[in-house]
């Protein structure tokens, strides 16, 4: 892909960072405030700190009241939103350029002007209680804090970002403040913009505004995970049991991480992928089942996920692993290798075709990397991933004997020989 906007990246004195790209075509801006701070900069005291604080950033600032913030983001015509993640919280929004402006001011208001009033951090604490509880009623959701609480036991990135409720109800004004002053330091902010806006313009508005931050409060170092073999299986009155099995994956800077993404489409990445058309196209063993990659600055976590009924659930571990140790052997072809690959360069391409999509990679990139890293390189590198490669990173997650499994729903302890998640040859 040539390059088709211009790339430009100013730190300023206080460390603040500012990267953009002008896209010629695009007559939209997304614009993104990131804090480099999440749910794995908290403890089991403080769970769900940081997403509170991505709530309360919307319910008022000294110029402006929750009701006033919500009526002027939305006159704008576009979209906005803010997420936080287990290493980064995010205030985006996605206007016509004319606006650009308008959104600037506003998310620079929430970001640094927050009042925190005591009466709203009540408020949305219930609502926060509620969003935790709608997840808990959510099998295919909740499952998935299940496995990370067993995959990374003992470590941050096994807390909810949500927190729980008794974490998040002890939470307060000081608590929210004192977690701001010691994570959210100008260099640890970065300012990002995609779309039909040059570099200058948003220099001019986020220069004096920004520039001015200071911190000196010194974070703690962050522990790399150690995952060890372990199983979770809670009871649970539903009709399907949901499950999650995974082990430990390459990095963000891993160079094995080209071959993991081609892994997890090859086992459960689309609707051709071995586990789809196994366990649902060709058994019916499931109406849901696909693989899924979360990866971090130092780890990450390659898993399956699928919802069976209880009676069937051994059968669609035995696939699960069939097809996991047939990939181990040397069952990957160079046609399904090329299919593979041509599937996550497409989808490297359509999202390219997305403001907010370019802004939110921009800012991983350089979050990650500290560069932008251009589409054309990823495709290099995805398009010089050999069979042996994805073969042998295979056997590193699935064979090293440090595999979790969790499962939601009506299955008792001793229901499934759960020793059938250790891939390990001769077991």
């Amino acid at each position: 892909m040539k390059a088709d906007h211009l790339y430009r990246k100013t730190v300023l004195d206080n460390g603040v960072r500012i990267v953009s790209a002008r896209v010629d075509h695009m007559r939209s801006v997304s614009l993104g405030l990131w804090a480099h701070v999440g749910s794995r900069n908290e403890t089991d005291l403080n769970a769900g700190t940081a997403h509170f604080i991505e709530h309360m950033l919307f319910k008022g600032t000294t110029h402006r009241s929750g009701v006033q913030i919500a009526m002027e983001l939305d006159s704008l015509g576009g979209f906005h939103n803010a997420f936080t993640g287990k290493e980064t919280t995010c205030f985006h929004g996605r206007v016509l350029a004319k606006h650009f402006s308008k959104l600037a001011e506003i998310l620079s208001d929430i970001f640094l002007n927050s009042i925190f009033d005591p009466l709203e951090i009540e408020r949305e604490r219930q609502v926060i209680l509620q969003e935790i509880s709608m997840v808990q009623d959510t099998p295919d959701e909740y499952i998935h804090e299940i496995f990370n609480a067993v995959l990374w036991k003992g470590h941050p990135l096994s807390l909810p970002i949500l927190g729980d409720n008794e974490t998040v109800s002890r939470i307060t004004r000081d608590s929210i403040l004192d977690f701001m002053k010691s994570h959210y330091l100008p260099d640890r902010i970065l300012i990002v913009s995609a779309g039909g806006i040059e570099h200058e313009e948003v220099l001019a508005f986020f220069e004096p505004v920004f520039g001015v931050l200071d911190g000196t409060e010194t974070i703690a170092a962050i522990s790399n995970p150690e995952i060890q073999h372990s199983v979770s299986m809670i009871e649970k009155d539903l009709e399907q049991v949901h499950l999650c099995l995974g082990g430990e994956a390459p990095s963000l800077t891993d160079d094995k991480r080209f071959a993991c993404g081609i892994l997890n489409t090859l086992l459960g990445g689309n609707m051709s992928s071995r586990l789809f058309q196994e366990i649902r196209e060709k058994r019916a063993l499931a109406y849901s089942i696909y693989s899924f990659l979360n990866s971090f600055r130092d780890t990450g976590a390659l898993g399956i996920y699928a919802a069976t009924e209880p009676d069937k659930t051994q059968e669609a571990l035995e696939v699960i692993r069939d097809e996991v140790s047939r990939i181990i052997d040397g069952d990957v072809s160079t046609s399904d290798l090329n299919a593979a690959k041509e599937h996550l360069v497409a989808s490297l391409y359509l999202s390219s075709e997305s403001a907010d999509s370019r802004m939110i990679r921009l800012a991983k990139n350089e979050l990650v990397y500290g560069r932008d890293v251009t589409y054309d390189e990823v495709i290099e590198r995805l398009e010089g991933v050999s069979p042996e490669e994805v073969m042998k990173v295979a056997e590193k997650i699935f064979g090293n004997g440090r595999m979790a499994l969790a499962t939601l729903g009506p299955l008792e302890q001793g229901n499934i020989d759960s020793s059938i998640i250790s891939f390990l040859k001769g077991t």
